[in-house]
């Protein structure tokens, strides 16, 4: 109805800045965004499940790393749908998870690198245990205190 109104008193689409236009292009319904996020949740755990389960295959280091990597996208990216693009990155690269956002991204690029082009077996899974921890820090940022009682809890474990 916006863009009607827009379109009808004269203002052009070029007059409206870029963060304008993608959010007018992705406005859904609270249902859609729901239904989108679930889709993609789940896609991303039905990836993660299986690329454990081809690990055992031979040669399934590959598989299990490309399937896990893209599994962790997924599920990273089916929150865009319930905040919006423009929210998440704003929120992923905030003061209190720059690091966590920067090392979790890092990692999935790494574990590709590692299994597809350099061939490391070793490092691949190295790196999908990182993406694991890293993936798990950056959720636990969203949790008020939470990762407070991590690190207490593993203070308290080893000392």
């Amino acid at each position: 109805m916006e863009k009607l109104r827009r379109v009808l008193s004269g203002q052009d689409d070029e007059e409206q800045g870029l963060t304008a236009q993608v959010l007018d292009a992705s406005s859904l319904s609270f249902n859609t965004r729901l239904k989108w996020f679930i889709i993609c949740f789940v896609a991303g755990v039905f990836c993660s499940i299986l690329g454990t389960g081809l690990l055992w295959l031979p040669n399934g280091i590959k598989l299990f790393a490309v399937f896990y990597t893209l599994g962790n996208l997924a599920a990273l990216a089916s929150t865009c749908f319930l905040m919006g693009p423009v929210k998440q990155l704003k929120k992923m690269f905030e003061t209190t998870r720059l690091l966590a956002t920067v090392i979790m991204l890092l990692c999935f690029v790494f574990t590709l690198c590692a299994a597809l082009w350099w061939r490391k077996k070793g490092l691949a899974l190295l790196f999908c245990i990182l993406q694991f921890l890293s993936m798990t820090w950056y959720s636990l940022s969203y949790i008020p205190y939470a990762r407070d009682a991590v690190l207490k809890c593993c203070s308290s474990l080893f000392s």
